[in-house]
C-alpha cells in the first residue's frame, strides 16, 4: 500500500524501487474511502515518483478483511467522493466569507486545493 502526497491510496505489488524511492507497482488499484465505504479502481502498472510517496507499507489481508468497511461500485464511490468534496468546499467558502465579514483576509498558498482562487 502506498499513500501519496495528494491523498490517494494505491494498492499493488511492488516490483521495483530505486535510490530516489521511485516505485513501480504491478496490478495496482486506487482505493477511495468515503466514510465507511470504499471503492477500488483498477489502474494496472503504476509508476510513482519518490517525492510523492508519504507512506509505504505491507498490507495484512487478514486484518483488512475484518475492517468494518463496505465495498461499493466505482460509480458509487466516485459520486460519494464528489459529494464529500463539494460539501468540504462549501464549508470552506462559508468560513472564508465569515472571516471577510470580520475584516480578516484569507490567502492560501497556490499549491493548496482550495487556494486556487484568491479571496
Amino acid at each position: 500500500m502506498v499513500v501519496l502526497r495528494d491523498g490517494r491510496t494505491l494498492i499493488g505489488y511492488l516490483r521495483s524501487v530505486d535510490q530516489f524511492a521511485n516505485l513501480v507497482l504491478h496490478r495496482t488499484i486506487e482505493r477511495i474511502h468515503v466514510g465507511t465505504e470504499y471503492g477500488d479502481i483498477p489502474r494496472g502498472i503504476f509508476v510513482v515518483r519518490g517525492d510523492n510517496v508519504v507512506l509505504l507499507g505491507e498490507m495484512d489481508e487478514e486484518k483488512e478483511s475484518n475492517l468494518p468497511l463496505k465495498q461499493v461500485s466505482v460509480d458509487e464511490i466516485l459520486e460519494a467522493q464528489h459529494n464529500e468534496q463539494e460539501t468540504k468546499l462549501e464549508k470552506e467558502r462559508l468560513r472564508i466569507r465569515m472571516m471577510k465579514e470580520r475584516g480578516l483576509y484569507v490567502h492560501y498558498d497556490t499549491t493548496q486545493e482550495i487556494g486556487r482562487a484568491h479571496v
